[in-house]
């Protein structure tokens, strides 16, 4: 339902409307639309209705294809051929800029600084206007210049009289007396020895080398306003430095002597001087020298060395002196702690900061563990002591740099109190405050005024867009989809570009409500600038906020690519009127003639499973039990340290027990309650289901044995001898040769990227044509079965393949009917590979049914209201079948309908990690200063 009737849509103005006319991209049906241009636009519709079809690929492709067209030949070698989307035609189309959910980088080295630009203008900075402050006395390291020695001359009083010297510096293999001979040579004719002045021809004695030598480079009567006087004192001040080796010493004749280094050094220390390079850890000058840049080394892993922190030394906290062989380490500190008042009974954890490192240095009593690990090293021929060894080394953070990568006289440089190391390790909201409160010399503020505002201007974004608990030392490969998706969004505020048009997916990503507001705002300052904002995206408080709605639908898949609905929110709440003809999902959510139920009752619980001292990440050594066998959502607002307790601690540390997880786990103490009583726990992410083209949906869930068995059953092909994998294109035998099942071929263009053709043997059907030949119910063949989508298929075989109709069925359940049945897994979003994955544990092919733990990480992440009520729907089976599961969440329609909540908070970063509430959702509504607790009273109203 377009805003325009089709005359006023061929009179529109392109520099007022994008106007796409025609569109048939994917399962678009030949849709015209308008969008306004300089506004903030919302696209929505249910999952796979042709939203991200119309947003990425029809208006930012043509985008992307009109850049490339408009670059020179040259340059167009290097992009490749851009297609042309499917569509009449498109004008009014600004440069595009697409920010998608995808994390693109692994680099090791790549963080929230350097993938912000922050950190370039932290260098400049530091660089430009830091201080050097020597660790040793804490004054400022400074060098003297010449124009400093002049300026100190100059200021003294008409007709002063000054000498200008510098100490006599005897070079390797000379003499004194060759020294002077020397001096002589050059034009010198005076020294000072021991404050007496003496003219070098008549020294007939050579004076005591221990005596205090001076060459007298220059006399001089001071004359102000004087070029000539000014002129004459930098030559000689200049000569000392050179003859003095980098020392100027200035004498005021009845008055004070001083001495000027041009030497960057200060307390016997020779300090680097501030650079860009110094403070890259990208650059071998200004990389730390232990880690290499990296911030990480193989090292003892404290945490290995002490595993229970929640015993004494006496009752055994130190491991590597359990054992009865080694204990003889240990018996001298226990026998020997009172003579230095170590607490051998307090837990480790209770001991102060003093006493910990106490048993790494150890003393004349006791070999401390830093001399025991020495002693292993060199001892490490042996094999029992290299095992070890190695049971407690780990990759732990740099000592030298604390993680920070750079190297450690980086951190001398300072400005107020803070070193650039400071900054890095800081929550990102905490930086913005030390920068706003900042207070330069006026020097300093002429320097870095350009350079405090881009950081100011770019700290504040990145505020804005709710990311203020991370650290610029983050790595980026860390970061969630959302959160570098909003990382990229802060990055484009931040380089402030105009008349472009930018194109989100789902920015309220792994956002908290309290944030989403945050979100609106920055996109809204990206309108303003000037750029179009088109935002495909399911949040209520981002449609509320937008210019325009945009509905795709009204179903998904081939029922779907029809515009819906067009206008701004007050038309929304007028189509109310309209309810019984609208077709629109959306609309009937927005306006609650549609919605969620809340459930009629809550599970109860007894068993569960403890996780005890909780401490990974900002977790605040807590305590948390998960119950079994209901449905539990662990919430809290963006960084509070959900992901850190499920994702890092409790799923590792079930994952080891069944032995399915390998990797390291998360810091806590002890693993408790009823854990045994689940046989497996599976992780239900946002990971692709596989990564190659040949992998699909119905491999995944195991249905394309069925048939593969099912055709080779037919007459045809049990004439013909064929069996199931003649109806594979991953092996020999049905499958084109010409493509190798791939249904295209792939034609390497060398300088150019690679063109994709559809393959000429099979016309891109993927199988020979004999195999072709054989069909079901004499309609389909192989290729048509593939290219069905699941609620096809569920329609064509319900009566006659019921096995196979009932294998499919969790895919439709969780409302993924519009894929088809041989779409490759590397097309589908993060949102329906998890949907797929939940879909094979609805079958009934679970072994550990009734036994298993799931675990969901944001599963609402792509969907549409309408389609979180199926999901909820499927995930509800898992638990009516005997199961238990978490969910990792911040939508509040998925809350509601937990049977308990587990709340942390009650911010983010640092001000998070502490569990703020633990109940069910009827309770939680009645605490106060909760940010979830304020947004689920609105829904349970």
């Amino acid at each position: 339902m377009s805003n325009y009737s089709s005359a006023d849509f061929e009179n529109l103005d392109p520099r007022k409307h994008i106007i796409i006319k025609g569109a048939k991209v994917n399962n678009l049906k030949n849709i015209d639309v308008a969008i306004p241009r300089n506004k903030l636009v919302v696209i929505t519709g249910l999952s796979g209705s042709g939203k991200s079809s119309l947003a990425f690929d029809t208006l930012f492709a043509e985008g992307q294809r009109m850049y490339v067209e408009s670059l020179s030949s040259y340059a167009r070698q290097f992009l490749g051929r851009m297609e042309k989307p499917d569509v009449e035609y498109i004008k009014g189309v600004s440069p595009a800029i697409a920010i998608e959910q995808k994390v693109s980088t692994k680099n090791p080295r790549s963080t929230v600084g350097t993938s912000t630009e922050i950190y370039d203008y932290l260098k400049l900075f530091f660089a430009r206007v830091g201080i050097t402050y020597s660790p040793i006395s804490g004054d400022a390291v400074k060098k003297d210049s010449v124009t400093d020695v002049v300026d100190y001359l100059i200021a003294q009083p008409q007709g002063t009289r000054v000498m200008i010297l510098t100490p006599l510096l005897l070079k390797e293999g000379r003499t004194l007396a060759n020294e002077l001979q020397i001096l002589l040579q050059k034009g010198y004719t005076r020294i000072v020895v021991d404050g007496q002045m003496l003219l070098i021809e008549d020294i007939t004695q050579i004076p005591d080398p221990k005596a205090t030598i001076q060459i007298l480079i220059d006399r001089v009567g001071i004359k102000h306003h004087d070029e000539e006087t000014q002129f004459r004192l930098s030559d000689s001040i200049q000569t000392a430095f050179f003859e003095g080796e980098g020392t100027c010493q200035t004498e005021i004749v009845g008055g004070e002597n001083r001495s000027f280094s041009d030497k960057f050094d200060l307390d016997g220390i020779s300090f680097e001087e501030p650079s860009l390079n110094l403070f890259s850890f990208n650059n071998p000058y200004g990389a730390c020298k232990t880690c290499e840049g990296f911030g990480r080394v193989m090292g003892l892993d404290p945490d290995k060395v002490f595993p229970d922190k929640n015993i004494s030394v006496y009752e055994g906290a130190i491991a590597p002196w359990r054992t009865e062989k080694m204990a003889e380490y240990l018996v001298p500190l226990i026998k020997n702690g009172v003579r230095f008042d170590f607490p051998i009974h307090r837990a480790y954890k209770d001991l102060s900061v003093k006493e910990k490192e106490l048993l790494w240095q150890g003393n004349k009593y006791f070999m401390g563990l830093n001399g025991f690990f020495e002693m292993l090293e060199a001892e490490s021929h042996k094999i029992q002591f290299r095992v070890m060894l190695s049971r407690f080394r780990g990759r732990t953070t740099c000592p030298d740099c604390r993680g920070t990568r750079l190297r450690k006289d980086a951190s001398y440089v300072k400005i107020q109190e803070y070193s650039i190391t400071d900054i890095v390790l800081m929550p990102i909201r905490e930086v913005l405050e030390v920068f706003d409160s900042l207070t330069l010399s006026i020097h300093q503020e002429k320097i870095a005024k350009r350079i405090l505002a881009e950081i100011q201007n770019r700290l504040s974004y990145l505020h804005r867009v709710g990311l203020g608990y991370l650290t610029l030392n983050r790595l980026t490969s860390t970061l969630s989809g959302g959160e570098y998706q909003r990382i990229k969004l802060a990055t484009s505020l931040g380089s402030a570009l105009v008349g472009s048009m930018y194109i989100l997916d789902e920015p309220s990503i792994g956002l908290h409500p309290r944030d989403t507001k945050r979100l609106v705002s920055v996109l809204e300052s990206l309108r303003d600038m000037g750029n179009t904002v088109i935002v495909v995206e399911h949040e209520e408080e981002v449609m509320r906020c937008a210019d325009e709605i945009i509905d795709i639908g009204p179903e998904a898949g081939r029922h779907g690519g029809e515009l819906i609905f067009q206008g701004n929110w007050e038309k929304v709440m007028a189509h109310e009127q309209n309810a019984e003809s609208s077709r629109s999902h959306t609309v009937a959510f927005l306006t609650g003639r549609d919605q969620i139920e809340v459930p009629k009752f809550r599970r109860k619980w007894a068993d569960f499973i403890e996780i005890k001292g909780a401490e990974e990440n900002n977790l605040k050594e807590v305590n948390v039990k998960f119950p079994l066998g209901i449905l539990t959502v662990v919430t809290g607002v963006s960084g509070s340290g959900k992901s850190t307790l499920v994702r890092k601690i409790l799923y590792p540390a079930l994952g080891k027990l069944f032995g399915t997880y390998s990797e390291e786990s998360g810091k806590f103490n002890e693993l408790g309650g009823a854990y045994k009583k689940i046989a497996a726990v599976e992780m239900i992410d946002q990971n692709p289901i596989g990564k190659s083209s040949r992998s699909n949906p119905v491999t995944y869930i195991k249905a394309y044995d069925h048939i593969r068995l099912m055709m080779s059953e037919l007459p045809i092909a049990k004439n013909r001898s064929y069996k199931p994998g003649n109806f594979s294109f991953n092996v020999e035998g049905g499958r084109c040769e010409t493509c190798q099942g791939e249904g295209e071929v792939t034609i390497e263009m060398q300088f150019m990227a690679d063109v994709r053709l559809k393959c000429e043997g099979c016309n891109g059907k993927r199988f020979k044509q004999e195999v072709l030949d054989v069909k079901y119910d004499g309609k389909y063949d192989i290729s048509d079965i593939l290219s069905m989508s699941i609620d096809e298929a569920i329609e064509a075989f319900s009566k006659s393949e019921p096995k196979l109709a009932q294998k499919l069925l969790p895919l439709q359940e969780v409302g993924l009917g519009y894929v088809k049945l041989g779409q490759s897994s590397n097309t589908l979003s993060g949102g329906e590979a998890q949907r797929v994955k939940l879909a094979s544990f609805l079958g009934k092919g679970n072994p550990n049914q009734g036994k298993t733990l799931f675990i969901f990480d944001e599963p609402t992440t792509g969907l549409h209201f309408h389609d979180i009520k199926k999901l909820l729907k499927a995930i509800n089976a898992l638990v009516e079948q005997g199961d238990s599961v978490i969910i990792i969440e911040h939508n509040m329609e998925v809350i509601k309908s937990a049977d308990w909540i587990i709340d942390i908070g009650p911010d983010g970063g640092n001000l998070g990690g502490y569990i703020t509430f633990e109940g069910t959702p009827e309770q939680m509504i009645g605490i106060e200063n909760n940010f979830t607790a304020q947004f689920l009273k609105e829904k349970l109203k």
